[in-house]
């Protein structure tokens, strides 16, 4: 048996963060827990269906309550990336800052605690692993196409390397070329899971301009793809949402199993056995 605290430890060790994320955290408290419900998305619903299933506690990927009003701190992540990848620490900043302000007004106004409400009165305990999974995501998916992206691959290689990974093999939703074509050569590849949410155009500019060749994300909007195509310097694959959280995810659910829980996935996470 554990408790939630101790099942969010795990997953922020298991991620290698030195501190429980503002995207994470312990929403409803609880103890003495051996089944465990894990979804994408919990709303009430996927609430009602863990009280049915019998489960001791819910774990949600995307944050609910107090950490969704604070998702936008999580985008300064996003700085360290870009770091990595080769942009100046100032510009970074400036680019991201446009879009944390964006993504802070509009959790402000979420109706943020509904799916948090419905676990209390069920008296369910809850915890959210927003970031923890996708850094577990970003950093299996980066080293796998570390190991395998040559000079000259293109974007249908690097598809094609995407679909070992069981996730992506099983997804209804496989990992497509969003600009750039299959002959496209890839050039330097970087994975961007983590950080939130889309930095926006500004941000894909910006990687670019440092010399990436093809970013690897969960998703982008149509106003991105539309702006990154005007610029013409770079290629974007979406992986796939589903599949991408779950790869992240079923590392947190491989930890929990070990330390002896039951653990049912629902909700968009996708079994890789």
């Amino acid at each position: 048996m554990i408790t939630t605290q101790q099942i969010l430890d795990l997953a922020v060790l298991k991620a290698g963060l030195a501190e429980i994320p503002a995207d994470s955290g312990v929403l409803v408290p609880g103890e003495k827990i051996k089944k465990i419900a894990i979804g994408v998305d919990v709303e009430v619903a996927e609430v009602m269906l863990a009280k049915e299933l019998g489960v001791d506690c819910i774990i949600t990927h995307h944050p609910e309550g107090e950490p969704l009003v604070n998702l936008f701190k999580v985008l300064d992540n996003q700085i360290d990336r870009m770091v990595e990848a080769g942009v100046p620490i100032n510009k970074a900043q400036k680019v991201i800052a446009e879009r944390k302000e964006q993504v802070d007004r509009n959790m402000h106004v979420a109706n943020y605690d509904r799916a948090v409400t419905a676990a209390r009165l069920l008296k369910i305990p809850m915890v959210a692993v927003h970031s923890p999974a996708d850094f577990l995501g970003q950093n299996t998916v980066q080293k796998l196409l570390d190991e395998k992206v040559q000079a000259r691959s293109t974007l249908k290689d690097v598809v094609n390397i995407l679909l070992e990974l069981p996730e992506y093999q099983k997804a209804v939703a496989q990992p497509k070329i969003r600009i750039g074509d299959e002959k496209s050569f890839a050039g330097k590849v970087l994975v961007t899971f983590a950080g939130g949410t889309s930095g926006g155009p500004k941000v894909f500019k910006a990687y670019f301009e440092a010399g990436i060749g093809t970013l690897i994300v969960m998703h982008v909007p149509d106003d991105v793809i539309k702006e990154v195509k005007e610029q013409n310097i770079g290629n974007i694959i979406v992986a796939g949402h589903m599949a991408s959280d779950s790869v992240g995810l079923n590392q947190i659910i491989s930890v929990l199993e070990e330390s002896g829980l039951e653990v049912i996935r629902f909700s968009g996470v996708i079994d890789p056995s």
